[in-house]
């Protein structure tokens, strides 16, 4: 598709009000899913991210690495399970995630944003006691029921230590997060990004939290593209957790988009990072994409 000098002023135009009401705003991206992995994709987060930066924007990102860590896991033959969509975690699993989320994944984003001109910085959620966690027990619903389960080294945010994070906004810095906290005894507790983003989205007060995910949004039947959900609310999220309609991996980004709502993000959308500039088209149309999820 060839675009005209009018097609373009026009999308400028379309994006203005957009620049002006987000400008000076925090804005959290979970990082994950295809989008880390495709190198065609990753150059177009990477330019979103830019874009957002110079127009005044305080983007903040949390990234997964999951692919990265179940490939590592691999090579050392072991095999990766999930429960609820979580990680099993073991004392061995917790040191490859670590080693694979904050010294190859994280500054590879760092390096790529750099390079482009945004000043980044690589921050585990270890360092300057970022987050604090604590053991979290996967939730399997059974029915009207649902059971516990120890999955081991996977943790949940406790607390967010946000001082570190707004020196380094209100320095011009972009934060990069590897999703990593540390327990009270100092042991590490490899943590679902969505629920690290969820938490940091809250405790910045953030405009919006962003997930970019390998499908299009929620559906009420994932099997009939018909039911696309574009607009879900509070109330209608948590009963569709609780029978089955949001399942498996989607768990934990509806409970991110519900937390981060309950502490006081502004928006949550769940977004197909497999598009081309997915955060531009949330960000500065009118239309937007995905499935936001809203109080």
């Amino acid at each position: 598709m060839t675009f005209t000098a009018k097609d373009k002023a026009s999308i400028l135009v379309e994006a203005l009000p957009y620049i002006q009401e987000f400008y000076g705003k925090t804005i959290v991206i979970k990082y994950g899913g295809n989008a880390m992995i495709n190198d065609e994709l990753k150059e177009k987060v990477m330019q979103d991210v830019a874009l957002m930066k110079y127009v005044g924007i305080r983007p903040v990102i949390v990234h997964g690495g999951g692919p990265e860590i179940t490939g590592f896991l691999k090579k050392v033959g072991k095999q990766s399970s999930f429960v609820a969509g979580l990680r099993v975690t073991d004392a061995e699993t917790v040191e490859i995630a670590e080693m694979v989320l904050d010294g190859k994944v994280n500054s590879e984003i760092v390096n790529l944003l750099n390079h482009r001109g945004v000043r980044a910085v690589g921050l585990s959620g270890k360092d300057a006691g970022l987050i604090q966690a604590r053991k979290k027990l996967a939730t399997v619903y059974e029915g009207d029921t649902s059971r516990k389960v120890d999955i081991g080294y996977v943790g949940e945010v406790e607390q967010v230590n946000t001082s570190i994070l707004e020196d380094l906004l209100d320095q011009d810095y972009v934060p990069v997060i590897a999703p990593i906290g540390v327990g009270q005894d100092g042991e590490s507790y490899n943590i679902n990004a969505d629920y690290v983003a969820a938490e940091i989205a809250g405790a910045l007060q953030a405009e919006k939290l962003l997930l970019l995910t390998d499908i299009e949004g929620i559906y009420r039947d994932f099997h009939d593209k018909d039911t696309f959900i574009s607009t879900l609310h509070l109330p209608e999220a948590r009963a569709y957790i609780r029978d089955g309609v949001i399942a498996g991996g989607m768990i934990p980004k509806v409970e991110a988009c519900l937390t981060a709502l309950d502490k006081g993000a502004g928006k949550t959308h769940i977004i197909d990072g497999r598009l081309d500039h997915s955060i531009i088209l949330e960000i500065f149309t009118s239309k937007g994409i995905g499935t936001q999820v809203v109080r």
